[in-house]
Formats: structure tokens, sequence, C-alpha cells
């Protein structure tokens, strides 16, 4: 809509530069393209669509339970509400190889800039939580060749994830990564780490672009921008956070209008109307449909179609 003038590939282009630029891409998760545009207007060069904030959104566990339709349609309605690229979360790519064709082909399509795959077997699980499977590094090799072999965009940026940190340790997961980039992945995504000392270990082993995630209360130490850029990573994920920030804010919204019967208390919190019209850009809407209908003949009001 108004103010979005970027094309798909333009934003593809935008990822692949910045991924590869000596400063670390910070990629809050967008939990909708309102947050979409809140993330863009705060200055950040790219956002994050997390399958678990998805799945959360659809009242669901993140447990694979969200269809390649769903994911690509949200993720198209997000991706195309701003100028900045975005890395979608595809989880183990909804299928065999074949089907990880067609789903890059999908999110191709949807406008979106980046992908992951993750290395889990059905049912997955989040990436911070126990009992977790792998596919063989055959397979997944498998599904990251059939991506890499599907893509039509060049400048749509292939991601490997793997969760075998927490399942057969640090070793393994180096090893697997190096296998992935072996099958064509050009990023690598090491979920689940623990602290310096494997993000350290990973940076060392793998040379390709390192995306950390930075999910609160999980498995993996908080580090800040300077020490993930000390470390060499290419880009950082908050995958939750804004969720987690606006589940809380209505949590005590709810508590308060309960306990007071009025929302009185909380106008202080909120976000003012005058901000969220700004946010939406709603002059320019209303010299946009101004310009339409401002065409007359005959004294009558005609569109202008051209």
């Amino acid at each position: 809509m108004l103010g979005v003038h970027k094309s798909p590939d333009e934003k593809r282009h935008q990822f692949r530069a910045s991924l590869f630029d000596s400063s670390l891409l910070q990629l809050p998760g967008a939990i909708s393209p309102l947050c979409a545009k809140l993330i863009e207007q705060k200055g950040f060069q790219g956002f994050y669509i997390s399958g678990a904030v998805l799945s959360a959104d659809l009242g669901l566990p993140d447990i694979g339970l969200t269809t390649a339709t769903e994911v690509t349609d949200r993720g198209r309605q997000i991706s195309q509400a701003t100028n900045l690229p975005s890395l979608l979360d595809a989880d183990t790519g909804f299928g065999e190889p074949s089907n990880v064709g067609r789903t890059i082909n999908a999110l191709e399509d949807a406008g979106i800039s980046a992908c992951h795959i993750e290395d889990q077997l059905m049912p997955k699980r989040c990436g911070h939580l126990d009992n977790k499977s792998l596919v063989s590094i055959k397979d997944m090799q498998l599904k990251i060749r059939a991506a890499h072999l599907s893509r039509r965009y060049n400048t749509f940026t292939l991601i490997a994830r793997t969760d075998a940190r927490g399942v057969e340790g640090l070793d393994a997961a180096i090893d697997r990564a190096k296998a992935y980039v072996d099958a064509g992945a050009e990023a690598i995504f090491p979920d689940a780490l623990i602290d310096e000392h494997d993000f350290e270990a990973f940076r060392k082993a793998v040379d390709v672009p390192l995306i950390a995630n930075m999910t609160e209360f999980g498995k993996t130490k908080l580090l800040s921008k300077a020490a993930l850029e000390s470390l060499g990573y290419n880009a950082v994920l908050y995958p939750v956070t804004m969720l987690r920030l606006a589940m809380k804010a209505m949590e005590a919204g709810l508590d308060a209008i309960l306990a007071e019967g009025t929302q009185v208390s909380l106008l202080e919190e909120m976000q003012h109307r005058s901000d969220l019209y700004t946010l939406l850009n709603y002059p320019a809407y209303g010299t946009y449909d101004k310009t339409i209908t401002n065409f007359k003949v005959g004294g009558e009001t005609s569109l202008v179609l051209s």
C-alpha cells in the first residue's frame, strides 16, 4: 500500500547485502503487519517471521501443526506491509524434498526475502525444548538441494537451521552445518547454543553467515549486539519478544478492567490514537482518495484511471 515502494527482489537484494555486511543485522519478530510497520518506523533493517509466533497466534503449540498455506499467507501479509526484507521460519519445509521445493516457490511468490529450514523430524519441537529428533544428514541435504534447485531467484537466501546442539552435541551440530553448506545452504542458524563458547566454536568452524537466536527463557544465554558482533555473527533474531511484550501488556490490561470496571488507569500504557494513525499513514490515504475522485466530467465526479 502507500509508502511501500520496494519490490520483493529489491528486498531480497537488501537482505543479502545486510547479511554479508560487517555489522550485525538485528531482526525482531514481527507478529503482524502492523508490528512490522513499527519495526520499520524504529529503524531496524529487517524482521523475522517466527513459526512459533504464527502457531501461537492460531492458538496452537509450536509442534508443526501449521500448514504451508497458513504460513505462506501470513508471511505474505506481513512482508508486504513494509519496505524491509523478511526472514521466515519454514519449519521442516512442510514435507519431503519435492514439497520443500514447492514451499520455496510459494515463499518467493509471497515476497519473502529468505527462509530457514530445520533438521527436525515430525512432530517437531521448539528449538529450546527437549525430546527433539533429527533427520539424517543425508535427508536434510536432499531438502536443501531441492530448495536450491527449485529457487527461481538467486537473491532469495536459503538458510539451514540445525537443532543438533541439544540432541547430538556441539561437534555433531558443527558437522551437520558443514554438510548443509555443502548441499547449498548459504547461511547457518545453529539453534539453542548455550553460551559464548558454543557461538565461538561455530564461528571458527563454519565460514558462511551465522544467525544467532536470542529468544527469552530458553537454553541460550542472552548476548548483546556488541557481544555477537565480537563473536563474528551476521544476524540475530528476537523471534517471540514482541509477542511476549504484547501478551504481558494485554494480561495487565484485562486484569485492570476486571478489577476496576474501566480502562482509565491504562491510558498512559497505551499507544495513542494519533501515534497509531501516524504509523498507518492516515493522511496519505486521505490525499490518495482525493486524487482518485477529483476528476469531473459533466459536473459529476468520476474515477481517475490514469
